[in-house]
């Protein structure tokens, strides 16, 4: 089997940056994020704040090995935005990030080559502005079960130091846990071989 890749490079927190060009500001503002539905929930969000600007370019890379990746010029020429910010993204080898760089207008226009520095300037600012981390890629799952055992599972979950996300104790027992990638296989069959539980993979990030 292929050796888990699962350290990977990002951003410990949010971080904003900027760029001016003649009379143009390029906002950039970059997010750690583990999944696409976050990304297009923070993408929405700034849209709604920045409706008065007149693009909203944006790049992600996801996963420890950056197998899922986009870029979006949205309406700017073809490659002169998102692809210069992945670029910044990439090149400081970092994944589980979103960049997206908000452009208000400024009256002149820049050309091919003055958008490829201005976005690629904004979304390096953001990067530089931000504090880069080392993390270690976890798995994030359900567990499902009954009260009859409530004991056992929380008897697990401390015993092995299992982080603990979210819970739902209304109808059925529902605990929302997150382990390093590698160690899932192993804590999953353990809780599978209690009798009436179950696991529910959600997302690695």
């Amino acid at each position: 089997m292929p050796e888990i890749i699962d350290t990977y490079r990002t951003l410990k927190s949010f971080s904003k940056g900027i760029y001016k060009e003649k009379g143009s500001k390029f906002l950039a503002f970059a997010y750690p994020v583990k999944t696409e539905d976050e990304i297009k929930e923070k993408l929405d969000l700034l849209r709604k704040d920045h409706h008065g600007a007149r693009h909203h370019c944006y790049a992600w890379l996801l996963g420890a090995n950056k197998n899922r990746l986009r870029a979006n010029d949205d309406g700017e020429p073809s490659n002169s935005a998102g692809k210069p910010i992945l670029g910044r993204i990439d090149s400081h080898d970092l994944t589980q990030l979103l960049i997206i760089v908000v452009r208000y207008f400024g009256g002149i226009k820049l050309g091919v080559g003055g958008l490829i520095n201005a976005y690629r300037s904004a979304a390096e600012d953001a990067i530089n502005n931000g504090e880069i981390i080392e993390l270690r890629m976890k798995t994030y799952f359900w567990v499902k079960f009954g009260y009859e055992n409530m004991n056992d599972v929380m008897h697990l979950v401390k015993s092995r130091k299992i982080e603990q996300i979210e819970q739902d104790f209304e109808l059925k027992c529902k605990l929302k846990l997150a382990v390093p990638q590698r160690e899932f296989a192993s804590i999953k069959s353990v809780f599978l071989n209690f009798e009436n539980i179950g696991v529910e993979e959600l997302f690695t990030a």
